[in-house]
């Protein structure tokens, strides 16, 4: 049994043997996009991120795995919000991290792997537009991250699910000069993303 897109629930018994009531009609939930980025960051209590933009942890996990030898969550998820004109500058992590687009504009998430290839994916609902609601950057990789010019809602609200789990001792933001001697042949995008 599914619940069809008028809101309103389907008759039938379910695999747990509940019975649903056809005439029962759905609550319709408010658009996120008629929020504002200040709203989202009040309403969710999301805090500054170093790396620009609003987070704040939402799960994790209880259970424990080892990697080299130190033990860390088996994965940690969050809300992530990116206003309009902000940011998420090249960072790190020694995790994969999975990025998923919750509401707002579409997301340009921007990745350096580790022999200097520069890709650019777009997290989004418009997958006809070649964006992806979830997109994966693999652990070690650098990723950075902008919403897409697309005028209003201005924000990008996103989730990122990093496993094994995040945590700061495994996140390096990177200074400008250092990534630029890395891959000299990135400046220009290296430079879009980083404020040192």
């Amino acid at each position: 049994m599914g619940v069809p897109e008028t809101g309103v629930i389907e008759t039938g018994v379910t695999k747990t043997g509940c019975r649903l009531d056809a005439t029962r009609r759905l609550p319709q939930p408010a658009s996120m996009t008629a929020l504002t980025a200040d709203a989202l960051v009040s309403l969710l209590g999301l805090l500054p991120h170093p790396e620009g933009g609003f987070y704040r942890e939402t799960f994790r996990a209880t259970e424990r795995v080892q990697r080299g030898g130190i033990e860390r969550a088996a994965s940690t998820a969050i809300y992530f919000l990116l206003p309009a004109g902000v940011f998420s500058a090249w960072h790190r992590v020694r995790s994969d991290e999975a990025w998923h687009h919750y509401d707002g504009a579409p997301l340009e998430l921007h990745t350096i792997d580790p022999g200097g290839g520069h890709a650019v994916a777009l997290l989004g609902r418009d997958v006809a537009a070649g964006q992806r609601p979830q997109l994966v950057v693999p652990a070690g990789w650098l990723q950075a991250a902008r919403p897409m010019p697309a005028g209003t809602p201005g924000y990008a609200l996103c989730g990122c699910t990093v496993s094994p789990g995040f945590e700061f001792a495994d996140f390096e933001l990177p200074p400008r000069a250092e990534l630029r001697r890395a891959f000299p042949q990135l400046g220009a995008i290296i430079d879009a993303f980083t404020r040192t």
